[in-house]
């Protein structure tokens, strides 16, 4: 696939006020400071279309930007760690929530994980409760390019160990990436396409 328009639409803390448009959408989600804006950039192909922000927990609501006028990418909030008030954090967390328990036009969910570091439990903590409130998702490990490629390969070890202890009975389906050196592009752009065009073709509310 290749992403000729990328036009933002609108940001809130209301599901009920995400576009009404009934078109396939993508959430990205992941820890603070994981690279999500620079790798919903890097897909895109623009350098500014998320904001890129070296202090963690900057977005702090649903942004949706259209993408080829016929998908929506959903920039979601980090989980954890983000440098807000408790108020703040429990209020995004809720919409977070209502977002993926509601949100009919939701297909997919990406959650980004920063492959520099061993599996965190926060992390498998938030797959646990996907995979418990049955919404489909992928991981995007991010940044490979910081670490050599045995330590990917060890660290994604790690993640499918402790899932498995978790009882999942397999590994969710992983991309690895890096923003960097443009790793992952394509394969995650592919699926994306690849999932559409089943969308479309089995659903005729899309």
């Amino acid at each position: 696939m290749k992403i000729n328009t990328a036009e933002f639409i609108i940001s809130n803390s209301e599901v009920a006020k995400c576009p009404q448009d009934f078109l396939p959408e993508y959430a990205f989600i992941g820890r603070s400071n994981v690279g999500k804006s620079s790798l919903i950039n890097m897909l895109t192909n623009h350098k500014n279309l998320a904001k890129t922000s070296g202090r963690p927990g900057k977005t702090q609501l649903i942004n949706h930007f259209k993408i080829n006028n016929n998908w929506f990418l959903v920039d979601l909030p980090g989980y954890g760690y983000a440098k807000v008030s408790k108020k703040t954090k429990s209020v995004f967390q809720q919409f977070i929530t209502d977002y993926f328990e509601t949100r009919e036009q939701l297909v997919c969910a990406f959650v980004l994980i920063d492959i520099r570091h061993e599996a965190q439990n926060i992390d498998i903590e938030f797959m646990s409760y996907m995979g418990e409130s049955e919404i489909p998702f992928c991981i995007i490990f991010t940044k490979a390019d910081k670490i050599s490629k045995t330590k990917v390969d060890s660290h994604i070890a790690a993640y499918k160990k402790q899932m498995f202890a978790n009882n999942w009975e397999e590994m969710p389906h992983y991309f690895v990436t890096s923003a960097t050196e443009q790793i992952g592009k394509d394969d995650v752009l592919k699926y994306i396409d690849e999932v559409n065009q089943e969308v479309f073709k089995n659903n005729n509310q899309f």
